[in-house]
């Protein structure tokens, strides 16, 4: 079943993590143009994406928004040695999409980053 044709009932929200806030404010600082981040991550609800353990999640109403661009990117080297991409996405009107994890060898994380681990790239 596609992403997309997935119904609401498959959809788990959850409030961000703190380690995926710590992650969000690392990667974007004061170049989130979207409104107060802080409130903004506070509030924000997000689902899990099915990509294999390695950590991606989807904020809501992400599936009704089509995706503008990737506003930050970093990588890190999970405890085994591979290194993992992270990029932030926003929709086309600038709103947080989805924070997008993916390891190079499509193995699950088996560390989640801390901000002092990750190489800003973007």
């Amino acid at each position: 079943m596609s992403e997309e044709s997935r119904s609401n009932e498959d959809v788990q929200l959850r409030l961000l993590c703190p380690a995926e806030r710590a992650l969000v404010r690392a990667m974007l600082g004061v170049r989130f143009g979207g409104g107060d981040l802080e409130q903004i991550l506070a509030s924000s609800c997000v689902e899990d994406m099915r990509d294999g353990g390695m950590g991606s999640v989807r904020f809501a109403g992400a599936l009704r928004r089509p995706t503008g661009k990737a506003l930050a990117e970093a990588t890190y080297v999970d405890e085994d040695g591979i290194t993992v991409s992270i990029v932030i996405n926003v929709d086309d009107q600038g709103n947080l999409c989805e924070i997008d994890f993916w390891k190079v060898d499509f193995s699950p994380l088996r560390r989640y980053p801390l901000p002092s681990q990750l190489s800003v790239i973007l």
